[in-house]
């Protein structure tokens, strides 16, 4: 659904997806599922992100009139995380999420293909988004109901690890999965974006990865220290490998390297509690803000907000979901493997934001599937229920 639609209540704005918070909010009370899940240093780290960057800036600057704007966005953040936290409970409503999320991918996919053949947006009439599809290089830019094609490619891509570790652990919807996975990666497609295209091959790699998942950390040092050596032989910035392979795929990669490179030439004006006047960062601005460059990228729009700390949450953040996969990976007394490669896509789909963040900055309800991904996670040390699974080969019931 677009976010056209919406109500006013007291000058702030509920659109649909605000509108589902608050019933889900009130499931969430009515029937206590508030103690459904402990607490845990991830829920710690991403409510603590949340406030620092929402409200840091405002708290210290004293721009109040930036108070609507961001307690909508701590509204939606908070709102979408406790509702999945207190639903998903154990590693069968992980399985259960993924597979309602395949098969609501199917018919989303099939109204992006009549976009791409038309040339017109059928979501157009719920408002929010243009009835003409984007046109750039002779190539259309299909966005469905998101509010730009790369948050369209984004959660195609995102979506594809999910997907494929469903079609490892259950043959018996193969089918079902089949069509979304063809559904997200046509969603990459018809964005015609390079960030989408980025983050799905990077999560190709990922998953490629689970049969060398022992030596993830030799593969971590390996990336580091490759990073480290092409910014010293390189004469630009090591962050410039953005423009570079835009330059072979296509899209606005110069832009997105010469915003981490004035990022940080300008940290003392954001470090401390952020900014709201960045302008003269870059030689384009934004329509809507006459204050504000064109921020395209996830890590910057954080120290933005929020400063040095909320930068450095959105990372530990990550680092922490990846820490949890990686420790349920290993746990192999308590998940079978197919559990541990779900698990795993899990840990991949991050990995897609993570891509994501240096292309965009979520502003719609693609950010709905980040604060997903991460309560996904969450579920998984909270589970009290040992996941059982048939065996693929012999059809013999695993207990973990």
């Amino acid at each position: 659904m677009t976010l056209g639609q919406s109500l006013i209540i007291g000058g702030l704005h509920f659109h649909v997806t605000r509108v589902l918070i608050a019933f889900g909010l009130v499931r969430w009370l009515v029937r206590r599922e508030t103690g459904a899940a402990t607490f845990k240093a991830i829920d710690g780290i991403f409510i603590a992100g949340v406030l620092t960057s929402s409200f840091l800036y405002i708290l210290f600057s004293g721009e109040i009139e930036l108070l609507n704007e961001r307690l909508g966005g701590a509204y939606n953040a908070i709102g979408i995380y406790a509702i999945v936290r207190g639903v998903v409970r154990d590693f069968d409503d992980i399985l259960h999420t993924v597979k309602i999320l395949a098969i609501l991918m199917i018919p989303l996919a099939v109204l992006f293909a009549v976009e791409y053949t038309t040339g017109m947006n059928p979501f157009s009439v719920f408002g929010g988004v243009p009835e003409y599809t984007q046109i750039r290089e002779g190539k259309l830019r299909c966005q469905g109901p998101f509010g730009h094609p790369i948050l369209a490619g984004t959660f195609g891509a995102t979506a594809v690890p999910l997907f494929v570790g469903l079609w490892g652990y259950d043959k018996r919807h193969r089918w079902i999965v089949a069509g979304a996975l063809l559904g997200a990666t046509f969603l990459v497609v018809a964005s015609s974006s390079s960030g989408p295209m980025l983050a799905y091959l990077g999560e190709l790699i990922g998953l490629a990865c689970w049969r060398i998942r022992s030596h993830m950390r030799s593969v971590r040092w390996g990336i580091a220290i490759s990073l480290v050596v092409l910014h010293v032989i390189m004469k630009a910035p090591v962050w410039f490998l953005i423009s570079r392979v835009s330059d072979l795929i296509g899209g606005s990669g110069w832009y997105r390297s010469a915003l981490i490179d004035a990022f940080i030439n300008h940290v003392d004006e954001w470090w401390l509690i952020g900014t709201s006047y960045t302008v003269h960062w870059m030689p384009t601005g934004v329509t809507v803000n006459s204050k504000m460059a064109d921020i395209v990228n996830e890590y910057v729009q954080q120290g933005v907000k929020g400063g040095l700390l909320a930068l450095v949450l959105l990372v530990w953040l990550i680092t922490e979901c990846f820490k949890t996969t990686g420790l349920a990976v290993r746990n192999t007394a308590r998940f079978s493997e197919p559990n541990r490669f779900l698990i795993w896509s899990l840990g991949c789909g991050v990995l897609g934001h993570v891509v994501s963040f240096f292309s965009v900055a979520y502003f719609d309800q693609v950010s709905m599937f980040w604060f997903l991904d991460i309560g996904l996670i969450a579920a998984i040390v909270n589970s009290r229920k040992l996941p059982c699974q048939r065996d693929s080969v012999n059809g013999e019931l695993l207990a973990s």
